[in-house]
């Protein structure tokens, strides 16, 4: 579902009516505060998922936005992403997120904040790209409706007082053999860091995508920390 991208004020009139048909088409709430996540992420996450009412911020990579959304959307949750206008929807469907509980609002300019709020009335995932910097305050009152309606922010870009930062640390593309050939798959080192709950996780090396165009993760958990510290503490000799 892609909404297009009018003036200010039919911009808000196109979230009013997203909301209402919304409202009439979304399963009944799920009772659980845990937000299902891709599997590949989920080991890096404590409890396997995000949470409720959460604010974390996924930098570094469009796919590792698509990942943290594909687990909700196959869970049966609506999502919605705004202020992302590369967001493809070809991309999305490949890596699992379900494109008729999907909601596009690439462009909605200086009005993002209120077209974000908006979402998070209704939708239980909204992923949002910030237009400019937040200030501390509305920040604060953004999360403590996201708290209210326990809504899942997901946030390309920088958020005061955030929950949680899920981002890339390293990045290898392989499939070139003698400078020749196509890259296919990308191995990533993704680490989660940040306050309370969501942020106490870790590091994990995923291929994301994988050959299948699908997340995958690589080894395990605790190999993955050993393996990272290893790396980088050479690269510090070296």
């Amino acid at each position: 579902m892609t909404a297009p991208s009018p003036g200010p004020a039919g911009r808000i009139e196109r979230v009013d009516e997203l909301q209402a048909r919304i409202r009439g088409m979304q399963a009944t709430r799920l009772d659980s505060r845990a937000v299902p996540t891709h599997p590949a992420l989920a080991a890096v996450l404590p409890g396997g998922a995000l949470r409720e009412g959460a604010v974390v911020q996924v930098q570094g990579s469009i796919t590792l936005l698509m990942a943290a959304l594909a687990g909700p959307s196959a869970s049966g949750r609506w999502v919605a992403v705004a202020g992302i206008p590369e967001f493809g929807v070809e991309a999305a469907a490949r890596f699992g997120i379900e494109l008729e509980r999907l909601v596009l609002v690439p462009e909605p300019g200086r009005q993002w904040l209120t077209v974000a709020a908006a979402l998070a009335d209704v939708i239980p995932v909204v992923a949002v790209r910030p237009e400019g910097r937040l200030a501390p305050a509305e920040a604060s009152r953004f999360a403590a409706r996201l708290r209210q309606r326990g809504t899942l922010l997901l946030v390309d870009g920088e958020w005061p007082g955030s929950d949680a930062r899920l981002e890339l640390e390293h990045s290898d593309w392989s499939g070139l053999e003698r400078g020749h050939g196509h890259l296919v798959e990308r191995e990533v080192v993704v680490r989660v860091t940040g306050r309370g709950e969501v942020g106490r996780g870790g590091l994990r090396r995923l291929r994301l995508p994988g050959p299948d165009l699908r997340f995958a993760p690589v080894g395990d958990a605790a190999s993955d920390a050993v393996v990272h510290h290893h790396d980088f503490g050479a690269r510090a000799a070296g």
